[in-house]
Parts: C-alpha cells; sequence; structure tokens
C-alpha cells in the first residue's frame, strides 16, 4: 500500500470528523489537498467563484447541520478571502475548519510571492490558529483544531504550506477518538440556590432569550407559565423561541418591535436566557438582571449582573422548574401582553394601506408574501440590513423553518453565499435567500455557483437601488444620504443569462404568481422585486437626538413597517389575558 502525504492524511481526517464537504478556489500552494479530496469519496470539493463564499457557506452549513464544516483558500489572497466568512462564523459560534495554504516553506520569511502569515492573521477570528511546518505535527494538530472549532464553538486555522501538504505523513498511528459534539453544563448548585432566591423574591419577572435557548422551547414556555413572566426575545433568539409562545411580547433592539422593551425595563428581575445581545442601551439600568449562559465570557459583558449562572439553559431551567415557588398574579404579564398587542395594531397601519396597489412595491409586503408561500420547513439566510427588518418582522417561526444571517458580524452579501452552505446539506428543502440589491451584487458572481452545481435556492431581491440601512443611518445623524444609490441592471434577465430561471416584479399583482413560479422551479431561481427605497424601519424606542436627526432629513418618507403575522398571535393571547 503506497504511503499517504500529508494532505491524503489531512482529508481523511476531516472526512472522520464528519465533513463531507470543503469549500474553496483552487490555487497552486492548494492543489495537493484538492487532489486529495478528488481521490477520497467521503467528501468533496465545491468549487464556488469566491473564497468569501467559500467561509460564509461553511458557516451556514455549520449552523444547519451543528456539524463541523470546512473551507480553504490558496496561499496569500486566497486565503486571506476567507477571513470575513471566519469572522461571521467565529461569532455566530459555527463549528468551521479553515484550512489556509501556505507559500513554501523555506521561503516563508523572505517576502517570496504572495507571502503572508495566515498563523497570524486568523488569530482574532478563530479559537485555534497554527501552521504545519513539519509532517511529524500530523495527525495531532489537526485533531487540536477539530476539537477547538468543536468544543468551543467557533473558527479554527490550519496554515499548511503546499510543500509540506506534498511530503509522505509519519507512518499511521492508531486513529484517535475525535470530540464531535458538545456536552451539557449544569451549573452549581449555590447558583441554583441563588436563582431561585432572586425569582421566588421577585414579584414582575421577564424571560429576555437569545440563541442559547436553542432546543430549550419547552422548558422556557413550562419556565413562563409557572412564574408568569412575559417572553422577549432578541434577533437570533427570534427562530427558537417566537413560536408557540402565549407569553411573547416581540423583540427589543434596532429592528424591534412589540412590548419587549417595556417588558425588560418594567420588572423587578430581568432573566437573559442564552444571549449576547450586543445593545446595551436597549437593557435596563435600574432593575435586577441574573444571566444564564454555557459561555462564561459572555457573562456580565453587556449589563451590570446581581447573578451570572455558567451554565446551558435547558439544563437551568429544568433545575429550577421544580424549585421555583408557582407565582399566581398575572397583572404584569397581562399588561405586557396588552401593551404588545396594542403596538403591533399601530404599526400594522402603514403596512396595509393600499399596499395591493402601492408601486413601487412595499418590501414589507414582498416579505408578508413570501412568509405565507414558502415552505414550513423552510431555510431563509438573511442579507444583513432593512433585508434583516423584513425578515424579524415577518418570517413566521414554526420550530422547524430557519432564519440564519450574518446577526452578530453584521456583514454585507452573506445570504446568497449562506444559501448555498444552506442547500448542499439538504437538496430537497426548500431554501431562500432574502437578498437586498447592495448585498446580492457584492458577491453575485456566486450566483453562478448555483447555476453550476443546479442547486434550487430561491433568491428573492429586494431591489430598492440603494444601501437602506446605511440610509437609514444617515438620517439618524441628520445627514443628507450620499454614496447610497446603486444603478442596477433587470437582474432577472441577468439571471437567465446565466442559465437560471429569472422573472421581474414591478407590480403587486405580480408577487405571488411570481413567487410560486420560482418555487415550482426545480433549478436556481430569481425573483427581482422592485421595492419602494422610501420604505425604511425605525427601532421601537427612538431618543430625542435621533428624532433630530429625520426631522432634517425630512425629504425621506419613514415608514414603521408591519409586522405579519405576529399580528395575528398577539391577538390570540389577549384571550388568554382576564377582562376587567
Amino acid at each position: 500500500m503506497a504511503k499517504q502525504n500529508v494532505a491524503e492524511q489531512f482529508v481523511d481526517i476531516l472526512a472522520r470528523a464528519g465533513v463531507k464537504r470543503l469549500y474553496g478556489v483552487v490555487g497552486d500552494s492548494l492543489n495537493p489537498v484538492v487532489d486529495a479530496v478528488r481521490r477520497n469519496s467521503a467528501i468533496d470539493w465545491i468549487h464556488v467563484r469566491h473564497e468569501e463564499t467559500a467561509a460564509f457557506a461553511a458557516g451556514a452549513e455549520a449552523q444547519i447541520t451543528g456539524n463541523l464544516a470546512a473551507c480553504a483558500g490558496s496561499c496569500g489572497p486566497g486565503n486571506l478571502h476567507l477571513i470575513n466568512g471566519l469572522y461571521d462564523a467565529h461569532r455566530s459560534m459555527a463549528p468551521v475548519l479553515a484550512l489556509a495554504s501556505h507559500i513554501p516553506s523555506g521561503e516563508i520569511g523572505l517576502g517570496y510571492f504572495q507571502e503572508t502569515h495566515p498563523d497570524r492573521l486568523f488569530q482574532e477570528c478563530s479559537h485555534y490558529s497554527e501552521m504545519i511546518s513539519s509532517p511529524q505535527q500530523m495527525p495531532r494538530l489537526l485533531q487540536t483544531a477539530i476539537q477547538h472549532a468543536i468544543g468551543q464553538g467557533g473558527v479554527s486555522v490550519v496554515t499548511l504550506p503546499g510543500d509540506v501538504a506534498d511530503r509522505p505523513a509519519p507512518d499511521r498511528a492508531p486513529e484517535s477518538a475525535l470530540v464531535t459534539s458538545r456536552p451539557t453544563v449544569r451549573p452549581g448548585d449555590a447558583e441554583i440556590d441563588r436563582l431561585v432566591e432572586l425569582i421566588d423574591g421577585a414579584e414582575k419577572v421577564t424571560l429576555f432569550c437569545g440563541s442559547g435557548t436553542a432546543g430549550a422551547h419547552a422548558e422556557v414556555m413550562e419556565f413562563a407559565e409557572k412564574i408568569k413572566s412575559p417572553v422577549g426575545h432578541a434577533l437570533r433568539g427570534k427562530e427558537w423561541i417566537q413560536y408557540d409562545n402565549k407569553f411573547d411580547v416581540g423583540m427589543s433592539g434596532l429592528l424591534g418591535y412589540g412590548a419587549a422593551y417595556e417588558a425588560t425595563h418594567e420588572c423587578d428581575l430581568l432573566l437573559l436566557l442564552g444571549t449576547d445581545f450586543p445593545y446595551n442601551a436597549f437593557l435596563p439600568d435600574d432593575v435586577r438582571i441574573a444571566q444564564v449562559d454555557v459561555r462564561p465570557e459572555h457573562l456580565g459583558r453587556r449589563s451590570k449582573l446581581d447573578l451570572a449562572v455558567w451554565g446551558d439553559v435547558r439544563e437551568t431551567l429544568r433545575c429550577l422548574i421544580p424549585r421555583v415557588r408557582t407565582k399566581t398574579n398575572r397583572r404584569f404579564l397581562d399588561k405586557m401582553l396588552k401593551k404588545h398587542a396594542e403596538a403591533l395594531e399601530g404599526v400594522v397601519k402603514a403596512y396595509t394601506r393600499k399596499v395591493d396597489k402601492h408601486v413601487p412595491v412595499h418590501p414589507e409586503y414582498v416579505a408578508a408574501v413570501l412568509d405565507e408561500l414558502a415552505d414550513e420547513d423552510a431555510v431563509f439566510t438573511v442579507d444583513t440590513g432593512m433585508c434583516n427588518v423584513w425578515a424579524a418582522r415577518y418570517i413566521s417561526p414554526n420550530g422547524r423553518r430557519r432564519v440564519i444571517g450574518s446577526f452578530s458580524h453584521g456583514s454585507m452579501a452573506n445570504a446568497l453565499p449562506m444559501a448555498i452552505g444552506a442547500q448542499f446539506t439538504d437538496p430537497g428543502r426548500q431554501v431562500v435567500s432574502m437578498s437586498g440589491d447592495g448585498g446580492f451584487t457584492m458577491l453575485m458572481g456566486d450566483f453562478l455557483t448555483l447555476v453550476q452545481y443546479d442547486l434550487p435556492v430561491k433568491v428573492v431581491l429586494f431591489n430598492n437601488s440603494s444601501l437602506g440601512m446605511v440610509e437609514l443611518e444617515m438620517m439618524v445623524a441628520g445627514l443628507p444620504s450620499y454614496g447610497t444609490a446603486n444603478t442596477n441592471p433587470d437582474f432577472a434577465a441577468v439571471a437567465r443569462a446565466c442559465g437560471a430561471y429569472g422573472v421581474r416584479v414591478e407590480k403587486p399583482k405580480q408577487l405571488a404568481g411570481a413567487l410560486k413560479d420560482a418555487f415550482r422551479h426545480k433549478g436556481p431561481a430569481l425573483v427581482d422585486v422592485v421595492t419602494d427605497p422610501n420604505a425604511l424601519s425605525i427601532p421601537p424606542k427612538i431618543k430625542a437626538e435621533m428624532v433630530t436627526g429625520f426631522a432634517l432629513s425630512a425629504s425621506k418618507i419613514v415608514l414603521d413597517g408591519g409586522v405579519g403575522r405576529m399580528l395575528q398571535l398577539a391577538r390570540s393571547n389577549l384571550r388568554n389575558v382576564p377582562r376587567p
């Protein structure tokens, strides 16, 4: 049997760790690894048009499956293109292994063509970044990188010079067990005792939930019922906690809606469950706060805590539910549910007035129709910017749908690349990219990746010919919009020229039919919807200086935007509120 080289051993270990695909762009220093992939039936090489797409796609795959995903870039510029997508994966706690191939090992440090120092460059966006400078470091270094990515939740980067990849690997050692999943973490008894004391001593408790409540929906609902607590959520908590939730008071933050802000500020005790909510301006500073998180570095970095609890949310709630005293007073909960419904009733009017006749099309209307027509287990990938707003307010979670985006890193151009990774995990599942024209055109070359692999991703393009969120930021600052306009082609014609299905929508009455036709199409499709550039969204709470900014930008029309089916949910929940 021929002796393995380092590249072959590298690929074998990735396959043993459960990696199914390696996203990237080929290049000379990467060639030994790509050739090893070619000869290994357990793993596929996915050829994208830009390495940033490779990193976004791997991050999305990891978020959808919960398993390790991988991407690669050739030396110098090739692997540097990975860095933005890796930042996003790392901040999303997606387990991703990135291979940064390198210049010939004998030339490192001598200013060689395309020389960089990737083992240093990727340190800030990874838990582990090291270089294999000798075959003797394999396989232990790669196994260590994999265990960092999976165990800590995030990115590991392995730098590998092309000549080292081509050298004979050390004699095969007995295969070591690999970490492929994370354990649950139970808080200590002292923390549980103190948390029970805080909850029992509070009259009004609010739960504010983030992505750390994934898998804990039943426990959160049972806990909220026992302590009569309103339940708000951050953007990344929406898909896990909003559905089947009769305690829902909406979302707080810049994209927020409903009564979540009031519920977090008018309580006696605020419980932050699995959230690293970044906007401390939306958190109270005059109520008691306890935080539960599986990552201790998250505890207390957004607000001053009365109690920090290191533990998994589900395990923590399982400890709490039998121990906390059942509350019978619903006054605070009912008050917040009423406020929530009233808030939604108010903002929905801006969306309902003559929406079926408004030209250009209201983006809110596009999102609402999309929500109604998409599959019950669809995956939505969402561009940063105004698409975040429409997804947050209109896409209805149900426990089966997924909504992912660059919610922590806030990068443009993420939706299409993430859709690629999501679709590869399950070719039969509906994947919808909610793309803005600014984000889509930034990495538009990878629309060709959809065509090349016949991936049935449906791109719904919110085409307002502007960088809408940036315009909003300028308005808040009292500045006229500048440098935000896009001169766009007919994107549907571009899609057809690429070999995909493409249709352009300019009137509301065309929308439903266009989406249905695109969804029925078996391959990639793009629906180019010309939307109203004046449809902007504002936060549920605005400070005085923000109002001044809007007044100075009075030439623009600012709409609150609607909230889709969430209004129906709020109305339904009000039926449980006793009438005076």
